[in-house]
């Protein structure tokens, strides 16, 4: 999907970096920028307007229209799950964005999975005996893991693992970053029993696959509003486990937020998963039980690493 001037740039990196890239950031009238492994790379090379356009042209197959849904979230998913996201000058309709128009940059994520990324963490959300799977939250700043642990979560508990029987899973997908949905087809492995809603807004999403599939574990990404919480309510009153996200820094993160501090103050969530926030991405901090204090079992220590 690149014009052939950003390629052959890129096609001169050695290929561990090619193979290692996170993101391939394309702005007009910016330099042009890659990530690898958490490491920013600048290029001389300045982008041109025909540089964007071509991009969008390409990953939208010439028609901007049937992808009116997605831009109006800002992005397009391409086959491998990989997402395109997108600015430019915001449509709005009835105080809402209707979709993007004029576009102005292009932010290429590469999706990786990880596998076994959860492995080491899973022992430590089952209760005595590994006969039951607490309901978790994964903490952590922007970009240091949680949805890899969540699409890893999903794979584990969908194949059954040693001492875990394999469960139905559902994932409510808002925003087609766990599964890497095209065409609503998860393009990334979350095992042979899990459903998956793509692009569906998680209240409602998690309601839909506890009426229609029946579920024993609900997987949802970035949990935090008031809809939210009567969805995860209703859940476990369905007897579903749910392991979901939010972005926090600590425990005490989240109390300092009224709608994730009902949720605490209601013991919805049996375990809080904790990931540093300094160190790499996928470095767990801590494991906390409902109350929030330390879990230590399993062998997992404090800052061992998840990848």
């Amino acid at each position: 999907m690149l014009p052939a001037k950003i390629r052959k740039i890129l096609e001169k990196e050695a290929s561990s970096v090619q193979d290692a890239v996170e993101e391939v950031r394309i702005a007009a009238g910016n330099p042009l920028f890659l990530y690898c492994r958490g490491e920013e790379r600048l290029y001389s090379y300045r982008v041109a307007v025909e540089d964007v356009t071509h991009i969008v042209q390409v990953t939208s197959k010439y028609s901007l229209y049937a992808f009116e849904e997605e831009l109006r979230h800002g992005y397009i998913t391409v086959p491998g799950g990989h997402r395109v996201g997108l600015t430019g000058r915001a449509i709005l309709e009835a105080g809402r964005v209707k979709r993007l128009c004029s576009l102005s940059s292009v932010n290429i994520r590469v999706a990786r999975q990880v596998l076994d990324a959860a492995r080491p963490l899973l022992p430590l959300l089952m209760g005595p005996g590994g006969g039951s799977l607490y309901s978790t939250m994964i903490i952590s700043p922007p970009r240091k893991g949680k949805t890899t642990l969540l699409r890893d979560l999903a794979r584990l508990l969908s194949s059954g693992s040693p001492g875990l029987t394999p469960l139905r899973v559902g994932v409510v997908d808002e925003r087609s970053e766990i599964c890497g949905s095209f065409q609503g087809v998860p393009q990334l492995d979350v095992g042979p029993r899990t459903d998956v809603l793509d692009a569906c807004p998680k209240a409602e999403g998690m309601m839909m696959l506890i009426r229609s599939m029946g579920p024993q574990v609900l997987i949802t990404d970035e949990i935090g509003r008031q809809e939210d919480v009567l969805a995860l309510q209703e859940a476990l009153k369905a007897g579903v486990t749910v392991i979901t996200s939010a972005h926090g820094g600590s425990f005490r993160d989240l109390q300092g937020r009224p709608v994730l501090k009902e949720i605490i103050t209601r013991g919805y969530f049996q375990r809080f998963v904790i990931l540093a926030a300094g160190s790499r991405a996928g470095t767990l901090e801590a494991v906390l039980d409902g109350e929030g204090k330390p879990v230590k079992r399993g062998g997992v220590r404090k800052c061992s690493s998840l990848k």
